[in-house]
């Protein structure tokens, strides 16, 4: 069998594949998720009620407009991470690192806590190691009620992971504020087990309230570049969707 057509097949096979874990996640969601992308409740905070935006990592996909895009399965498709198992926390070395995440927006800075958050530390490192990320869209900017820029989705549908998923939830803010700069991961509503490969970039403070599984995982914070995300969400979105007016694309992660 000719090398060509053996690819052909493998692509076939990961497309069949996604497409059952799309399936099977969009079962999930009607039975146990936030309504994604929608207000979920209201925050009082003196001067009157913040409507918050729930913050999960298996969100529909948005909509393209009048003319849909072409399925994600086929644009985007599914990657395995770390060999499709969750890397050891130690891995993480309970230090500090720092890196940069390469953007077609322009470079991000980050720092990212290994003895506060190990296992998503450990997760971030060596997914970034092996170039997981390089090449995928951040999906998702929330400009309402709270504010960030989700990304570390390789099929861009919200509802991608690296073939895994872990917890619990580390280092999640006691008064459920996540200042600007913060880099947290993003979960199923009400599932602290669900954590994979998506995480989210706080680029205005934001009060986020906690779910039946607690708050968000704060595994670090954004050292340099964070006027970046904020010029993304300054230019908005496509109508009718939460995906980013132009496209950001992450074209490489360096930590170190």
């Amino acid at each position: 069998m000719s090398s060509k057509r053996e690819r052909e097949q493998e692509r076939r096979r990961q497309e069949k594949r996604h497409a059952r874990m799309l399936e099977a996640q969009r079962a999930r969601q009607k039975r146990a998720r936030v309504v994604a992308g929608g207000v979920v409740g209201a925050l009082a905070l003196g001067l009157g009620a913040v409507a918050i935006v729930g913050l999960t990592r298996d969100d529909a996909p948005p909509s393209a407009g009048p003319q849909d895009a072409p399925s994600a399965a086929a644009t985007f498709p599914a990657r395995t991470g770390n060999g499709g198992v969750a890397p050891d926390p130690a891995l993480a070395e309970a230090r500090t690192w720092t890196g940069t995440l390469s953007t077609s927006a322009g470079e991000i800075g980050v720092e990212l806590d290994g003895a506060a958050a190990p296992q998503a530390v450990a997760n971030f490192v060596t997914l970034a190691d092996e170039g997981y990320f390089d090449g995928t869209l951040c999906h998702r900017l929330v400009t309402q009620g709270i504010h960030v820029l989700q990304c570390g989705d390789p099929t861009a549908t919200g509802m991608g992971d690296p073939g895994y998923s872990w917890g619990p939830v580390e280092n999640a803010p006691a008064d459920d504020v996540y200042p600007a700069g913060t880099i947290a991961m993003a979960r199923v509503g009400g599932d602290a087990e669900s954590m994979g490969s998506q995480f989210f970039l706080v680029y205005e403070d934001s009060q986020i309230p906690s779910d039946a599984a607690g708050g968000y995982t704060v595994f670090g914070h954004i050292t340099s570049g964070l006027d970046v995300v904020q010029a993304i969400a300054d230019a908005g979105t496509q109508d009718g969707s939460e995906r980013p007016v132009s496209d950001v694309t992450i074209e490489g992660v360096e930590i170190q």
